[in-house]
């Protein structure tokens, strides 16, 4: 069954398009998700994790869409899976005491402190995006992070592509306004 039969039979009758599309992908989405949670998580977590990635592309499946259906439940799959793995190497972290073991989970030559400083950079960012308001942050969102094109955002926003262009060009522009004003400040603090 093609990404295209699942969104028609969805379309048709969500029950049996939600069960086809779970066949389809469960193997897909696992991989991801053990790929990403392997040295952190227990099997149950890696399941648990499975079943709420699953959840979000089932309520967030967007049906009018002629996008890569494949790359969205990866996408969903792989946010979901990070977030788990924070969640718990948070509370891993909780203990004072390390063990070889524990330190040899850091791969060699990665540097704790900019992977610390580029993870808080990027929820920086996120944050300024969602302040765009909508649709602009939508935009910003499906296009950089989901890698949409102009028009598949069109079609999920009612803009045309032209539109869509052309608030993605002014959002940008805000943002980096909003984004040197932010510096500017800290620079003179």
């Amino acid at each position: 069954m093609n990404d295209s039969d699942i969104m028609r039979l969805i379309r048709r009758s969500p029950s049996e398009g939600h069960r086809a599309l779970f066949d389809e992908y469960y193997n897909y989405v696992y991989a991801i998700v053990l790929n990403t949670l392997r040295n952190v998580g227990t099997k149950e977590d890696i399941e648990d994790c499975v079943i709420d990635s699953f959840a979000d592309i089932l309520i967030n499946v967007d049906t009018s869409t002629e996008g890569s259906l494949k790359a969205f439940i990866g996408t969903v799959a792989k946010n979901k899976s990070i977030s788990a793995y924070r969640s718990l190497r948070r509370k891993s972290s909780g203990s004072t005491s390390f063990d070889d073991e524990e330190l040899g989970n850091i791969p060699s030559g990665e540097d704790v402190a900019a992977s610390a400083e580029n993870s808080a950079a990027a929820e920086q960012l996120i944050e300024h995006i969602r302040q765009l308001g909508k649709p602009d942050s939508d935009i910003l969102i499906h296009k950089y992070f989901y890698e949409r094109n102009s028009r598949e955002i069109a079609a999920m926003t009612g803009l045309s592509p032209a539109a869509v262009r052309i608030r993605c060009s002014r959002a940008l522009k805000r943002l980096r306004e909003k984004l040197a004003g932010d510096y500017s400040v800290k620079e003179s603090v």
